[in-house]
């Protein structure tokens, strides 16, 4: 049976999980699908720059697809790009959604045109036992965006750990960060080949938002 599939690629630890566990109930990830900003310049996501995204793909073993879009085509550009994965013998789709209904609907409805089955490997999870997972697997990554209504931008760079964790949950932080408080991006993990080297060149403040402008080391 082919179960050939691709993962809707944040960069984040959520989309990262889900994709490993998809793995382990035996899909073929070959593709990490990624929508940029309509300059091309960050996705759209977490603000990552392209080229983060193409080493993410080499040290995944996987080959990058990307769509540019502004927020008024974002729908379009994300079902033209699923007719493209489908021509590609992909069957599968692998997102990160945890709970949030409207996200997994609009997933649902952006994909009903093709034949590629959608897959919500942390759907209905409990929340702080999919970070526990991240990271008893051995999966590391930092904070990389913080919602300053929520959080301090003392954050910014902080690794993901048990320790980080409990530190949110003092503030009433949702853990997962599911409601837009903060952001990560992984830097290792068991399913890399080698960990993503960073640098961290500045902190850019966008509204009540702080993200480190991150390049390849």
């Amino acid at each position: 049976m082919n179960k050939i599939a691709f993962c809707s690629w944040s960069g984040g630890k959520d989309s990262c999980l889900a994709m490993y566990k998809a793995m382990q109930q035996g899909y073929q990830l070959k593709y990490l699908f990624t929508m940029f900003q309509e300059d091309g310049a960050r996705s759209r996501s977490h603000g990552l720059k392209p080229e983060i995204m193409a080493r993410y793909a080499e040290l995944l073993n996987m080959k990058l697809i990307s769509k540019k879009a502004t927020w008024n085509n974002y729908e379009h550009e994300f079902k033209q790009a699923m007719t493209e994965l489908e021509s590609l013998n992909v069957k599968a789709g692998v997102f990160g959604d945890i709970d949030i209904e409207d996200h997994r609907q609009w997933v649902v409805n952006a994909c009903n045109h093709t034949n590629i089955k959608v897959l919500h490997p942390l759907w209905q999870e409990n929340r702080r036992s999919i970070i526990e997972q991240f990271i008893d697997k051995g999966f590391k990554s930092i904070v990389v965006t913080v919602n300053t209504d929520y959080i301090a931008k003392e954050y910014l760079g902080r690794e993901f750990t048990k320790e980080l964790i409990k530190e949110f949950e003092d503030l009433a932080i949702d853990p997962c960060g599911e409601n837009g408080e903060f952001h990560t991006a992984v830097i290792d993990g068991p399913i890399f080949s080698q960990p993503l080297q960073l640098i961290k060149d500045r902190e850019i403040k966008l509204n009540n938002y702080y993200m480190l402008d991150l390049s390849l080391r």
